[in-house]
């Protein structure tokens, strides 16, 4: 798939406005139908890079077949607009300074990419987590937009659940010194390592630490291998080039989301989707419980809802390709 950027200015809905924000974006060369994917939060615009097993050359979503567009998020450290870009009153990166965006923000951004590139009809719409935050948001605000929608693991507002794991990576991200302190993108790595260790144990499930992190020696004094593990999941997300400050804008993006806002619910919302409509629960899944998806799916006109099985939690989506692979033929 092929990088590219656009600049837009973006009213934000919390009053501030982005002038020339930075959206990065990745298409395929393929001229068939077209398929959008909204990437989940530590992801970037490539699907080929963290979905590989689905995406790309004869893969389920084939690159070479099908037009595919991934845009990057606003505050993510992969390039849109975001607290690791410079702003352009100081010279320098934007960390805490950098305006809170909402979901719908974000979508706003999908819409001036899906215009510079002149599509007027999206075949497939593919939202995972919070994605699928985005995916469902769009789906609301513009449905004739789309011809098929598919919802992995995901929900039409944030639960009080998510919010409160959202906020305990919030703490300690804020815990480290180093990130109030806001000197460069370098603030707040400790916090981060952290965070991501407890973001870590969300997507997972009891049933998978114990097929994957168990004590291979039945005699181990003390048991460190899943501590181990843990560490060093923190410290693979700072090396990907993951800043702190994108993850605490994304974070509080993440607390915006209800598609139902201004648009009297949820339930009414979700009746105004037009497009043929699958909703996948993981029933594993402790951020996105089976029982909430096949709520929310029944308010979506002719939804189907599937629930597929998995050891490994909320990660089912990245990690159950066949599965999915069936639901997208």
């Amino acid at each position: 798939m092929i990088r590219q950027e656009i600049t837009v200015n973006l009213n934000l809905e919390c009053g501030a406005v982005l002038e020339q924000a930075h959206i990065v974006f990745h298409t395929s060369q393929g001229t068939g139908k077209v398929i959008w994917i909204c990437h989940a939060l530590t992801a970037n615009s490539d699907p080929e890079d963290w979905w590989p097993e689905m995406v790309g050359p004869g893969k389920t979503i084939d690159t070479e077949k099908s037009r595919v567009v991934c845009v990057n998020m606003l505050g993510s450290a992969y390039g849109s607009e975001g607290p690791a870009r410079e702003n352009p009153a100081t010279g320098r990166p934007w960390l805490l300074d950098f305006p809170d965006v909402t979901i719908r923000d974000t979508v706003l951004a999908f819409e001036a990419v899906r215009k510079h590139l002149g599509i007027s009809k999206i075949d497939l719409l593919i939202g995972a987590s919070n994605g699928g935050f985005h995916a469902l948001e769009w789906a609301v605000m513009q449905p004739q937009l789309f011809d098929r929608c598919l919802l992995l693991c995901t929900a039409p507002r944030i639960s009080p659940f998510l919010g409160a794991t959202v906020e305990a990576q919030r703490m300690a991200l804020e815990a480290d010194p180093s990130f109030r302190q806001a000197r460069s993108l370098a603030g707040g790595r400790e916090g981060l390592k952290c965070a991501r260790a407890q973001a870590l144990i969300s997507y997972r499930c009891f049933k998978g630490y114990g097929l994957t992190q168990a004590e291979e020696d039945p005699d181990t004094l003390f048991a460190g291998r899943v501590a181990s593990y843990e560490r060093y999941q923190g410290e693979k997300l700072v090396r990907r080039g993951f800043d702190a400050y994108s993850y605490y804008c994304l974070c509080n993006a993440l607390d915006s989301h209800n598609a139902g806002r201004g648009r009297g619910g949820v339930q009414k919302a979700l009746q105004g989707i037009k497009a043929r409509t699958t909703v996948v629960a993981v029933d594993t899944d402790l951020i996105f419980p089976p029982a909430e998806g096949r709520q929310w799916a029944a308010w979506i006109p002719g939804a189907r809802y599937v629930e597929i099985s998995s050891n490994f939690g909320h990660d089912g989506f990245l990690l159950e390709t066949a599965k999915l692979s069936a639901l997208i033929l």
